[in-house]
């Protein structure tokens, strides 16, 4: 069997504080739905949030460990320093009155010949709005206060901050199958397959310390493979070339293998089945709280454990 190129970003896991403010903001801001409410399984007491399109779409999944109370990150190289959503160009307009309208300040610059609109989460992740007319139309979460016409599509990509360019870059072209297809000043731009998340930019800031992980900060970023036969052929490959993958991880709606690329970035290559709806209906993703078989036993006492939630128009 041989692997397909990987098929561009399938999600994405951050650091955050307080869960009530984390809902909010990524369903009643970004009109972000809920996709699924679970929690941390190496620590059940702290939820795991994710958030996407309508379906839980690989491509569109940011999903969120909140620690109430935790301390900020500090960003820095070997870490994603910023996630970028693509928005149509119609809606650049709508996006800078919402943003105004929640106080959120925002700044607006040009990279590749395409507007971006950049402005912090609650927890300081840096967020962007890239102006493209080509990426497919989303699921439309129904429910959503942000109109279809707006509505978030999936990930344009990530930046990366690193060291240096090639080292990472090897892993994205040898292994990823991604391909160079730009360069502005020390942003270096690399295209994977697939038609959505697809860029990832390695900015080079050498003068920069390590990141320091805390809330706000990408915890790592994952890739699209096709199937577990493929994964463990990525796996494989990753482990002949030296790059300490780990064992592959059941994650209840994917399977998960990590290693570190070459400047410290955690990376992820996961599959896309089973998929969210593997355990509700599509209908009331994101409802009730959902545990593997492994914890629930421990329902009660979790339960307790955690904040309450107040799901908004879910």
């Amino acid at each position: 069997m041989n692997k397909q190129p990987i098929q561009g970003i399938h999600h994405l896991t951050v650091m955050a504080s307080e869960p009530q403010k984390n809902v909010d903001f990524y369903t009643q801001v970004l009109g972000q739905r809920l996709v699924k409410t679970t929690v941390n399984f190496d620590d059940p007491g702290t939820y795991h949030l994710y958030y996407g399109d309508n379906v839980g779409s690989p491509g569109t999944i940011m999903t969120f460990f909140p620690w109430p109370q935790a301390q900020r990150g500090r960003r820095g190289v070997g870490e994603v320093a910023a996630t970028a959503y693509a928005i149509l160009p119609s809606s650049l307009d709508f996006w800078r009155a919402r943003l105004a309208e929640f106080e959120i300040a925002f700044a607006e610059e040009t990279r590749f010949d395409e507007t971006v609109i950049v402005f912090p989460d609650p927890d300081g992740l840096m967020l962007e709005l890239v102006a493209r007319e080509s990426d497919p139309a989303p699921t439309v979460w129904p429910d959503s206060p942000v109109p279809a016409d707006h509505a978030l599509r999936a990930f344009q990509g990530v930046t990366l901050w690193v060291r240096e360019e090639m080292n990472t870059a090897v892993v994205l072209t040898d292994i990823f199958g991604y391909e160079k297809v730009g360069t502005e000043g020390t942003r270096h731009r690399y295209q994977g397959a697939g038609n959505i998340a697809q860029f990832i930019d390695l900015l080079v800031r050498p003068e920069l310390s390590r990141g320091q992980m805390g809330a706000g900060s990408v915890h790592h970023v994952a890739f699209r493979t096709v199937d577990d036969g493929e994964q463990v052929i990525y796996q494989r490959e990753l482990a002949q070339k030296g790059h300490g993958v780990t064992d592959v991880k059941d994650r209840q709606y994917f399977h998960s293998i990590y290693f570190r690329e070459p400047n410290g970035v955690l990376f992820e290559v996961a599959t896309d089945a089973p998929g969210f709806d593997a355990d509700e209906a599509v209908e009331t993703l994101g409802t009730q709280l959902k545990l593997p078989l492994w914890l629930e036993p421990h329902r009660a006492e979790i339960e307790r454990a955690l904040p309450p939630l107040t799901l908004s128009g879910q």
